[in-house]
């Protein structure tokens, strides 16, 4: 593999400047080897590099916000990738890059990229926990190169869940969606439909999202629970 060279660590620089007034920030780097499957770019080639871009707990919340407040109600079904679309692509054509993103397809392997780039693992929601953000963290899209780029993130070391023995995010879903091997989407969305569920997660969050004590200070804002939970189709 060709290593970076300084011409990457500035467009690094340059990417993290753009997305600064948004509140996204650079989450990770994957480099790929020769021969391994990789995203296409823009003009067929397979990626060299994919670098991750995403929030960390609510910091994407007043940007979002304020562009929303710009567009026409009801002009996109789903607010929050029509914005991730306006402000990511802008920066990929700027410094030659292909963006893709959680939404569309082909879908693209964000949680494996995550997984290789810093080093997270899931927790039993199924979400990739972090060991400073905890659960409170995302991935709104990726640009692609066509050359090997340097660290874009920190990597994790360990696994939070593994230290955990107390596990309150099991016992705090009223569902039981955690009591078996995986999580129980069915038993979690039914419980939704009740009004216990309308009353209480649907209305401020998942509960067993919000007992994990790890990252507890990067807990998204009320405004940005509701949102994400009136986005599910129920």
């Amino acid at each position: 593999m060709t290593a970076p060279s300084a011409t990457a660590d500035k467009t690094i620089e340059i990417i993290r400047a753009a997305l600064a007034p948004h509140g996204l920030f650079l989450r990770g780097t994957v480099n790929f080897e020769a021969g391994e499957a990789a995203p296409l770019l823009g003009d067929g080639r397979p990626a060299a590099s994919v670098v991750l871009i995403g929030n960390i707990g609510g910091s994407l919340w007043q940007p979002f916000s304020a562009w929303r407040e710009t567009e026409p109600e009801g002009k996109s079904t789903d607010p929050l990738d029509t914005w991730s679309k306006a402000t990511i692509e802008p920066v990929a054509a700027a410094c030659g890059a292909t963006a893709y993103f959680p939404s569309d397809p082909p879908w693209q392997p964000f949680q494996q990229w995550a997984m290789r780039a810093e080093g997270l693992k899931p927790s039993p929601l199924g979400i990739l926990i972090h060991p400073r953000y905890g659960l409170w963290h995302g991935y709104r899209g990726a640009l692609g190169f066509d050359r090997p780029l340097g660290e874009t993130g920190e990597r994790a070391t360990g696994h939070p869940c593994d230290n955990c023995s107390a596990k309150p995010c099991m016992s705090a879903c009223p569902a039981e969606a955690l009591a078996g091997e995986r999580f129980d989407v069915g038993l979690c969305r039914g419980h939704l439909c009740t009004d216990a569920g309308r009353a209480g997660c649907l209305a401020h969050g998942c509960l067993s999202r919000a007992a994990c004590p790890v990252g507890a200070t990067h807990r998204y804002p009320p405004e940005q629970l509701c949102f994400h939970m009136a986005a599910l189709e129920l």
